[in-house]
């Protein structure tokens, strides 16, 4: 964690995963988040998903399935049964030797959308 000792004028996060269709993603999204976007800027369609950090989507064929992100949750089972029940699908639930529990949710272009839930959560 030495970096982040000197990266402390960094107030906000704002991570963007290419997608083929945008309007197929939105959909999909707004499934994983059970929320529609909070804005659309552009060909980016927007989440908050926390006070300093949003989640954005946007066209990139070309680059479509190569996003990675992993959101750090607590109520691993409830998030995993809320998106069974609205059909969003994922890989089996691991459990690391650190005792984090971590789940891939793959969007609809192969993108890694994963939560990952540390033992004390």
């Amino acid at each position: 964690m030495a970096a982040a000792e000197h990266m402390t004028a960094i107030t906000h996060l704002y991570a963007g995963i290419p997608v083929s269709d945008l309007d197929v993603s939105t959909e999909w999204f707004a499934r994983l988040f059970d929320r529609p976007p909070d804005c659309r800027v552009g060909n980016e369609v927007l989440w908050e998903i926390d006070p300093h950090a949003t989640l954005f989507i946007e066209p990139n064929a070309a680059q479509a399935g190569a996003g990675r992100i992993t959101l750090s949750v607590a109520g691993l089972d409830e998030i995993i049964e809320r998106l069974t029940a609205q059909g969003v699908g994922h890989e089996p639930i691991q459990t690391y030797a650190n005792g984090v529990r971590h789940v891939k949710v793959p969007d609809p272009d192969g993108n890694a959308i994963a939560f990952a839930e540390p033992p004390d959560a």
